[in-house]
């Protein structure tokens, strides 16, 4: 930039000098050739070429090789052999930029020094430049100020997770952002809080985990040394066998706990949108009663009752067949063997899907039944199973906008109903006819 203005700067200069010779020119073509006398100078121009190292000659041309001055500045260098254009000459050890103009035998030559123009053009640069530079200092301060300004929000909350250790997951701290970086402070915040329910549920796990697998695993370990001393004796094989047959099931009970465990934890854990799918309700109840009544050994235990259509659910068939499986597992093992266990698929008007499973177990009170969907809960110290069955089909319901509600049934059993909304758009009726018994 400082370049092309400096450059344009001599291009003026030069059309200065130009200017200078024609309107020389034109007052001498003005002038009668008797009033030139040779050799008379002009001697009012003496202090301009002090001043500002201007140089002007003028001659008069007489045939193509003879010039005759009739004026000049009384400082001029002698511009008599400079071509006419623009040139560059040194004379008397200075740098000079000349013009010659020839004209109606009239030879007009206008030149200024180098030295004096270079520091005008210095003078120019710095009388823009010094205002600009000032401005453009002035502007980047009053930027970095404003900008620092802005960001000291951030740079409060940065400090205090700076000084945070690796457990401290606390809310931040106020920070007064302005309404431009709220929506960055709100997205720290809100990542700080899924941090913060990603470990308790870490926490959870790992203490649930403790807590669920210690009794088994000490009961495989009685079981172990018992089959061991067992085998020691000529009479222990019997002793042995039950021994190892309660390992086993001591296994069985701890693989139970681990895959529901694990199951509860990538359920309660997902930060992600509830994984899409589309299940039909007949397919769902009828895979899981296969399941349940194979855990159980047994057949034909469980009648399933369908509407006279099909309905589709938007939920993925493996998690809605899990959790069928769930309640139908909990009412065939709180119940009686010679019992019947009824799983009944009904369409509301209000269109929701609700699977209800009635048993005729002992059934649970009001209280028991508002406490049993919680971790690890069962009715006494002696009740089968994890404790997470229920957890886990409320945790599935919840992830798509469903419920589980239990209620105790009159005058015995428990009725647990699962709904879930309705992914159709027909309608029809919701008339309930016996489906294949189970």
């Amino acid at each position: 930039m400082l370049i092309d203005v400096r450059r344009e700067l001599r291009t003026a200069l030069d059309d200065r000098l130009a200017a200078s010779a024609r309107m020389v020119a034109g007052l001498v073509m003005q002038m009668p050739r008797e009033s030139m006398v040779v050799g008379k100078p002009m001697e009012s121009a003496l202090d301009v070429v002090a001043r500002d190292g201007l140089a002007c000659e003028v001659s008069l041309l007489r045939g193509e090789v003879t010039m005759q001055p009739v004026a000049r500045t009384t400082s001029s260098p002698g511009l008599g052999d400079v071509q006419p254009g623009y040139s560059t000459r040194s004379f008397g050890g200075k740098l000079w930029r000349t013009y010659v103009l020839q004209q109606g035998g009239i030879r007009i030559a206008t030149a200024d020094r180098i030295d004096v123009r270079e520091r005008l053009l210095r003078d120019i640069a710095l009388t823009a430049g010094i205002p600009f530079a000032a401005a453009l200092a002035g502007s980047l301060l009053l930027l970095w100020f404003g900008i620092g300004s802005g960001l000291r929000p951030i740079e409060r909350v940065r400090a205090a997770l700076a000084l945070r250790g690796p457990s401290d997951i606390a809310p931040l701290p106020d920070t007064q952002a302005p309404p431009e970086l709220r929506p960055l402070v709100d997205t720290i915040e809100h990542l700080v809080g899924r941090m913060q329910d990603a470990m308790a549920r870490e926490r959870r796990f790992t203490d649930d985990a403790a807590h669920e697998l210690r009794t088994p695993l000490t009961g495989i370990k009685t079981h172990l040394q018992v089959m061991r001393l067992a085998a020691r004796s000529a009479d222990g094989a019997p002793v042995a066998q039950q021994a190892l047959a309660d390992a086993e099931r001591g296994v069985l009970r701890l693989q139970n706990t681990l895959d529901q465990l694990l199951l509860l934890a990538r359920l309660e854990g997902s930060l992600q949108p509830a994984p899409q799918g589309r299940s039909f309700a007949d397919v769902a109840a009828k895979l899981a009663i296969d399941d349940a009544q194979a855990g159980q050994h047994v057949k034909g235990r469980v009648r399933l009752f369908l509407p006279n259509r099909t309905i589709a659910l938007a939920v993925p068939e493996s998690l809605l067949v899990c959790a069928l499986r769930n309640l139908l597992d909990n009412a065939m093992r709180f119940s009686t063997v010679s019992s019947e266990v009824v799983l009944r698929v009904e369409m509301h008007e209000n269109q929701t899907v609700a699977f209800c499973v009635c048993d005729e177990g002992p059934g649970l009170s009001e209280v028991d039944c508002a406490l049993a969907t919680q971790r690890f809960w069962r009715r006494g110290a002696a009740s089968q199973g994890s404790g997470l069955g229920l957890s886990i089909v409320s945790e599935m319901a919840s992830r798509y906008a469903g419920s589980l509600q239990l209620r105790p049934r009159n005058p015995v059993g428990l009725e647990a109903c699962l709904t879930f909304p309705e992914n159709s758009d027909t309608q029809a009726s919701a008339d309930v006819a016996p489906a294949s018994e189970h």
